[in-house]
């Protein structure tokens, strides 16, 4: 039986956690990652009437965009709406994991399903390109024990590169050592000089599978005291980074531009910031969720167009005299998300044969309406 930790894991192979932001509440927010699945709801927002429809339809697992708890619980008070919600998930044995920037940040992930929806194409990051955390090591293995080694270090996620895995690099060299009066040794006898044949290991590993290839290492290495060099690299693995920035086929103004958000968008409305609204479009970047305080890196990377939410009074009027534009559609325009995430998670379960039935929340979380 599949469980919540098995589509996790899937899941932070394509965003991992590392790529958040700091400070942003990511993770299993509720429950049991040993929970078993049968029925996933993939929603934008955790809310009380969510919860509700997740109980009806009998879900056992809520994958949310938007974290469940963006702040810590001081008072379990069961007169709090937000606090009864929480109890229901609990009663009902609801998990809640919740993928915010790290899903933002992820390649073909929100930023790059907003861009593709809003035609943007020829796209780059936004904002500065990122690293994943990636170690070498180097790891000093008598000949007889190279395979096994090696292929331990495989098996717990070393060298894995792009789309290639088992990666590693050997290279033949003697290792010199005397074992001590209190050693074990595997080769060699206490207080004599040892000089054994061995090969050199080297294999790249990501900081979030560091512990369990060292534990590995340790595991299959047939020496009491191991020798190894672990290092982290620099500019290496795909790079990443928060929002898009692309050219449109056909430019366009931006009075027609934010009225095509609006319709491909599917709101009510849409507010817009620019002293020319005759302006023409040609280069536009976009950010789901608050981006505004990044307007200036659009201004940098040559946007005629920001699309963005949020945008508040003070921010606007900078934006204005920065001579930028923006199109404000409103933080719920992210629910994009919902059906792309649905699709991926059928796509998963179709392959890895998890034999569960992946549904999206049909509610309208967007707090807010117009008259």
């Amino acid at each position: 039986m599949i469980k919540v930790k098995d589509i996790v894991q899937r899941f932070e192979q394509f965003a991992p956690p590392a790529w958040a932001e700091k400070g942003d509440p990511i993770g299993l927010q509720l429950g049991s990652l040993e929970q078993e699945v049968h029925k996933v709801m993939v929603t934008l927002d955790v809310r009380p009437e969510v919860v509700a429809e997740a109980i009806a339809e009998d879900v056992d697992f809520i994958f949310a965009h938007h974290p469940a708890m963006f702040k810590p619980i001081t008072k379990f008070d069961l007169s709090v709406p937000q606090n009864q919600m929480y109890a229901k998930l609990i009663k009902h044995d609801i998990t809640v994991y919740g993928a915010h920037t790290n899903l933002d940040n992820a390649n073909g992930g929100m930023n790059d399903w907003l861009a593709e929806l809003l035609q943007i194409e020829h796209t780059k990051p936004l904002m500065p390109l990122r690293y994943p955390d990636y170690y070498k090591l180097a790891v000093y293995v008598p000949v007889k024990a190279e395979d096994h080694v090696r292929q331990a270090l495989n098996a717990a996620g070393a060298g894995c590169i792009g789309e290639y895995t088992g990666c590693a690099y050997t290279a033949p060299g003697t290792g010199y050592f005397v074992p001590g009066k209190d050693a074990q040794p595997t080769i060699g006898n206490i207080n004599e000089a040892t000089a054994v044949s061995e090969v050199k290991v080297e294999v790249v590993v990501a900081a979030r599978d560091k512990n369990k290839v060292l534990q590995a290492m340790y595991a299959s290495h047939p020496y009491e005291e191991p020798v190894f060099d672990l290092y982290r690299l620099e500019n290496f693995g795909t790079p990443y980074g928060m929002g898009r920035i692309g050219t449109l086929a056909e430019a366009t103004t931006v009075t027609e531009y934010a009225k095509f958000c609006k319709n491909v968008l599917g709101v009510d409305h849409v507010r817009l910031v620019t002293s020319d609204p005759g302006r023409l479009v040609r280069t536009v970047a976009v950010l789901g969720g608050s981006g505004s305080r990044f307007y200036p890196q659009a201004l940098r990377q040559g946007a005629d167009v920001y699309v963005t939410a949020d945008v508040t009074y003070h921010t606007g009027h900078d934006i204005i005299a920065s001579g930028l534009s923006v199109i404000d559609p409103g933080h719920h325009f992210e629910a994009i998300c919902k059906s792309h995430l649905q699709s991926m998670f059928e796509q998963w379960s179709d392959e890895n044969d998890w034999q569960i039935q992946v549904v999206s929340s049909k509610i309208n979380t967007d707090p807010f309406s117009f008259i």
